[in-house]
């Protein structure tokens, strides 16, 4: 596992030790990244990362965030509920030479956003239904930001319906990876 693009591009990430993450491949990684800088789904074209707010949720190892922090984002939250694994994000940001902030904290049941992120990562267990819930407990929270670009990746086989106030962009199929594209509706406020 390695950083694809950026300025830590080549730098090797410290994987799982042999337990349940499942970190997002390297060719899946470099698919997603490349399909957010080409801008395609941005307000003016153009790539989002430069100077965004990234939340890497299910963080696991961090690889989605810290990649996303390597190609230029301002700055990087992670939350994850599992000790192991935010001792495998540190690593990995110490290794980087960067620092973030890491939330031990559940998606579903998330602390209030410091700032909301205009760039979203979303990798839960496969099976178990976790990214409908996450999306809309994580936007309650105030960590999604109106026109936030979201990347959601479930298992291929796994069920999924888009959310009120997300419209879905994109979908792709890598693998036993199935990778969601939304973007989060700019909410207006209503006129009594």
């Amino acid at each position: 596992m390695r950083i694809i693009g950026g300025k830590w591009r080549g730098r090797t990430l410290t994987p799982p030790d042999g337990r349940d993450i499942r970190p997002t491949g390297d060719r899946v990684r470099e698919a997603i990244f490349n399909i957010v800088e080409h801008g395609r789904h941005t307000k003016g074209g153009g790539s989002p990362i430069p100077s965004a707010v990234v939340l890497d949720g299910f963080a696991g190892t961090g690889a989605m965030g810290i990649e996303a922090l390597s190609r230029g984002a301002a700055k990087a939250y992670f939350l994850e509920k599992d000790r192991l694994s935010i001792d495998v994000l540190e690593e990995n940001l110490a290794d980087c030479g960067t620092a973030a902030t890491i939330r031990k904290a559940d998606c579903l049941a998330p602390p209030p956003a410091p700032e909301t992120c205009d760039l979203v990562f979303l990798d839960p267990p496969y099976g178990q239904g976790m990214a409908v819930p996450a999306l809309i407990a994580l936007t309650d929270a105030g960590w999604i930001s109106d026109n936030a670009l979201c990347m959601v990746e479930i298992g291929k086989g796994d069920g999924f319906e888009t959310p009120d106030g997300f419209e879905m962009l994109d979908e792709r199929r890598y693998g036993a990876a199935r990778v969601i594209l939304l973007t989060r509706r700019a909410q207006t406020a209503s006129a009594e």
